[in-house]
């Protein structure tokens, strides 16, 4: 099973990016119901959105977020 992470539309088209990178573009119409950021999945053919594989790269995302920004901010002194 391939998986892939939906990083945008364009026309009739949804932009996949492969894990080791570069990109594929999959027919708009195989992709119902997904989001941009979802995990697809593709076996046999077939794509759909990996909800367990989204749900963890949402987290870790989150927890990502959480240590760049939820730093506690440096108060800077003004110049006299």
């Amino acid at each position: 099973m391939k998986k892939y992470i939906l990083d945008r539309f364009e026309e009739n088209f949804a932009v996949l990016e492969k894990k080791e990178g570069g990109t594929i573009d999959v027919d708009v119409s195989l992709l119902k119901y997904a989001k941009v950021g979802d995990v697809i999945a593709e076996e046999n053919g077939i794509y759909f959105v990996d909800e367990e594989a989204t749900k963890e790269r949402k987290r870790l995302m989150e927890e990502k977020r959480k240590k760049l920004f939820g730093r506690k901010q440096f108060k800077v002194d003004k110049m006299k």
